[in-house]
């Protein structure tokens, strides 16, 4: 994100397929006191508190599980069908924090790693780097990683004197390549799990952005061994800048004199001493949104979803028209991927591609978009991007990708 930034802000002029954040035409100041009237209005009528019980309750230190922990768990039946308990979740300021807390409250000892598929968000390498914990890659296959997958990956890390605790996996349109796992994978990676007694590290801000009417359950609303810990965020849900997310962690742990506590409470200790608490205020507003949506974030995204939906079919249409079909093979060697939904498309490049060159792109042609080698955690470069598209404007996609067939057709044949 650093290298994201600063490139940014060398070439503001130039088109950003890097960065993959929300669409800002429907954010305003305006809703925060709305949600935040909301919420005042729940502690005051449903549950009785005096003024100055809420405004203890929103601008004081909160607790450190959270505030909105029963929002949250409707708000998670409501969208997901998945059934847990306000005690089973933990407010977290922002995803982020939800994965390092996770990862450090795994790691018990030497050896305890946790295995990913590559390529991957790079928050996971940044996160277990943090708590020391081995990342052991899973090479994915082009239709995703199943039981069979995981079986093998645990065996292999074992066989090396590792202790796997867990797979991060994004099945809904992940970041960076816009994957999703199909609901037979899911089922099978929830058996491979239990049999093979690890956890899976559902994350999933993506899900609420796929086609209309298409939405396939996540694993954890699957989940029958509590073998899913689920990680939310409200970053694209909610706001971005209220930087609020969630573990759901309903496992109970067994090890030594932690045993017969959930999981969730050991999170909540680690939290404690890592910052305290979210912020109530973040929280509240987070809160007001959910309320005033009847719990389903999912309907309240409905806008943003239709924007999501018309930018990647008008990045699609981009790279077809700009990189058509020549004799069974795309112009200069150029493939791309085509996801239902989320933020992300993969591209494959005729020539590996390095942030020097991302540099030059940016420089000379007026166009960003993110390395892949970002993504697999060892800064080897590749054949391979991410683009974004979720914060842009058609115009600015049509653009965009003229510019990018432009740099393309100068170095491919480098």
């Amino acid at each position: 994100m650093n290298l994201l930034n600063e490139i940014g802000e060398d070439f503001p002029e130039a088109i950003s397929f890097a960065a993959g954040k929300p669409f800002e035409g429907f954010l305003s100041l305006d809703s925060v006191h709305e949600y935040l009237d909301a919420f005042r209005a729940r502690l005051t009528g449903r549950l009785g508190m005096s003024e100055e019980q809420v405004a203890r309750r929103v601008l004081q230190y909160g607790s450190a599980r959270g505030i909105i922990n029963d929002l949250v768990a409707r708000h998670l039946e409501v969208d997901e069908r998945i059934r847990v308990s306000p005690e089973e979740i933990v407010v977290t300021s922002g995803c982020q924090e939800a994965l390092y807390l996770v990862l450090r409250a795994l790691r018990g000892r030497s050896g305890d790693a946790v295995l990913t598929v590559r390529p991957t968000y790079s928050g996971l390498d940044a996160a277990a780097q943090l708590v020391d914990m081995p990342v052991l890659s899973v090479d994915e296959p082009a239709d995703g990683i199943d039981g069979a997958h995981l079986t093998r990956a645990v065996d292999e890390a074992r066989g090396q004197g590792y202790r796997p605790r867990a797979l991060y996996v994004m099945p809904d349109f992940a970041n960076p390549t816009g994957r999703s796992l199909t609901l037979e994978a899911r089922e099978s990676l929830l058996a491979a799990a239990a049999e093979c007694g690890i956890l899976l590290l559902e994350d999933n801000p993506y899900g609420n952005f796929g086609p209309e009417g298409e939405h396939l359950p996540t694993l954890k609303s699957l989940d029958q061994s509590r073998c899913v810990v689920y990680l939310g965020s409200f970053a694209k849900s909610g706001l971005p800048g209220a930087r609020v997310g969630y573990v759901v962690a309903d496992q109970n742990v067994t090890e030594g004199d932690r045993s017969g506590s959930l999981l969730a409470d050991q999170i909540t200790r680690l939290k404690g001493m890592l910052s305290i608490n979210t912020s109530p205020i973040a929280q509240a507003v987070i809160g007001g949104k959910i309320l005033l949506n009847d719990f389903s974030l999912r309907r309240a995204n409905e806008r943003e979803r239709a924007v999501y939906q018309e930018n990647l079919e008008c990045l699609l249409v981009s790279f077809e028209e700009n990189f058509p079909e020549v004799h069974g093979e795309r112009l200069h060697g150029v493939s791309f991927n085509t996801p239902r939904g989320g933020f992300f498309i993969s591209v494959t490049l005729p020539f590996a591609s390095t942030d020097d060159i991302l540099r030059l792109c940016g420089e000379k042609y007026g166009v960003l978009w993110t390395p892949m080698h970002h993504f697999h955690g060892d800064g080897i470069p590749r054949n391979e991007i991410r683009f974004a598209f979720s914060h842009l404007s058609r115009e600015q996609i049509r653009l965009g990708v003229q510019r990018f067939s432009a740099f393309v057709a100068d170095h491919a044949d480098r």
